[in-house]
């Protein structure tokens, strides 16, 4: 039976690498974004790749790639890499855009946890969640990401609380914070901060953290912080 991966928030920076790493390390690799051109585009590069066009924040997108997923072969691994980031003052921060940030950063990653515990019970699994410093506590925080923040550090609790039921079923669940990674995203966020690491190097994390050498690891967050920056310099 073929290994599947799936890679949620594949269409571009550390989702487009984390699916290039995948299938070059042999996993059939699902990948999905709203984006069906950065897909496409990707799928055409690199061999194993599937494109599923999905909103992560769509209980129903999110049901038709676990599908997806199980009929191509056993699920082994799912990386959440997808968000948004959407700067804002909290003056300006009205609810709509809360909650819009929260529907792709929380609730998407929830969605898709929800979607690979159920699919791996019976054969057991990985869950990696790329959270940020932005939600580790006592890192330095930005002005006008304060839903990001609040979302991300959500993610790294709800990947605790995964971890710990998951363990019966053999589903490892870890979450990873990084901080600068050289992406659009930052260059949104954060521009006055330089990359720490390309986001190839980031899926080299990744692609550890799937294989058996980190089995033991499980229900832990691992903040990444640039070894030329002090901690209080990250995003």
């Amino acid at each position: 039976m073929r290994r599947i991966a799936v890679v949620a928030g594949a269409s571009r920076g550390i989702g487009a690498a984390v699916a290039r790493r995948c299938a070059a390390d042999g996993y059939e690799v699902i990948a999905c974004a709203r984006s069906n051109g950065a897909l496409q585009r990707l799928a055409a590069e690199t061999p194993r790749i599937t494109p599923v066009v999905a909103d992560v924040s769509n209980p129903d997108d999110v049901d038709r790639v676990a599908a997806t997923a199980r009929s191509a072969g056993t699920l082994h691994a799912w990386i959440n890499c997808a968000a948004v980031v959407d700067k804002a003052t909290f003056t300006d921060l009205d609810p709509e855009r809360w909650r819009r940030q929260m529907a792709v950063n929380l609730d998407g990653v929830y969605l898709c946890c929800r979607a690979a515990f159920t699919t791996m019970r019976d054969t057991g699994g990985v869950i990696v969640n790329i959270a940020s410093l932005s939600g580790v506590a006592g890192v330095e925080k930005f002005a006008g990401l304060s839903a990001y923040n609040v979302a991300k550090a959500g993610v790294i609790a709800l990947s605790e609380a995964i971890a710990l039921e998951g363990r019966q079923y053999g589903i490892r669940c870890v979450c990873v914070s990084p901080g600068a990674v050289d992406t659009e995203m930052l260059r949104q966020a954060a521009p006055h901060l330089r990359a720490a690491m390309s986001a190839d190097e980031f899926a080299s994390i990744v692609a550890f953290l799937l294989s058996e050498v980190a089995a033991p690891l499980s229900g832990t967050n691992i903040p990444i912080f640039s070894n030329a920056e002090a901690p209080a310099a990250q995003a």
